[in-house]
């Protein structure tokens, strides 16, 4: 389904549905690893249902605990003719491990994965160690361990990324290694095979 003709399908909630997050959609701008805006005038601030369902209970997880952070959504529903933009740019280069191949299609594409971080009550991103994009081994979650014996990450960036992972994990997503920011709702064998992906 073009994503231009999503709006009411649904299966799919707008992000504005969703209460107790924060939303910057860095696609929808300069602030990405490409540099530019790759949604134009796209609507992509949407998730599927199930997703949608999730991030409300990492919300509701979040206000359990002290109440001081909130989740900003970096990136939720991304058509797949955009993932085939972002893979073009990064074609031939090792870099292409932190995407899914256009061809298998990306969780994104289907309004199961977001990308998030923390912010704190004044809306300010808590310390992660790296920047959202920041396609390099320090965003990798299966490292943390060993650049905090290097001095390349902080206890408290680390602690800051528990906090997000704890909340996120707790809610149903599931993680991937190589970006802290990136997290799938349900089995990505399933969501390709059975869900509507959009173009």
């Amino acid at each position: 389904m073009l994503c231009e003709l999503m709006a009411g399908h649904p299966d799919f909630r707008s992000l504005a549905t969703i209460e107790g997050i924060s939303v910057d959609l860095r696609y929808a701008g300069t602030n990405n690893f490409v540099g530019r805006d790759l949604y134009g005038q796209l609507d992509c601030a949407w998730l599927h249902r199930q997703a949608a369902a999730g991030m409300e209970v990492a919300v509701a997880w979040l206000k359990r605990q002290d109440g001081a952070y909130r989740l900003l959504l970096l990136d939720a529903l991304r058509p797949h003719r955009v993932q085939e933009t972002l893979w073009q740019c990064l074609v031939g280069t090792p870099l292409q491990q932190y995407l899914a191949d256009p061809a298998k299609g990306s969780i994104h594409s289907f309004g199961m994965a977001v990308d998030v971080t923390l912010v704190d009550s004044t809306g300010i991103e808590l310390d992660m160690g790296t920047g959202f994009d920041d396609l390099s081994d320090l965003s990798h979650p299966k490292y943390e361990q060993r650049h905090l014996a290097q001095g390349l990450l902080s206890q408290s960036q680390i602690h800051n990324r528990e906090i997000l992972r704890e909340a996120m994990l707790g809610a149903g997503f599931s993680g991937i290694s190589t970006e802290w920011w990136h997290f799938d709702f349900g089995d990505r064998v399933v969501v390709r095979r059975d869900y509507l992906r959009i173009e």
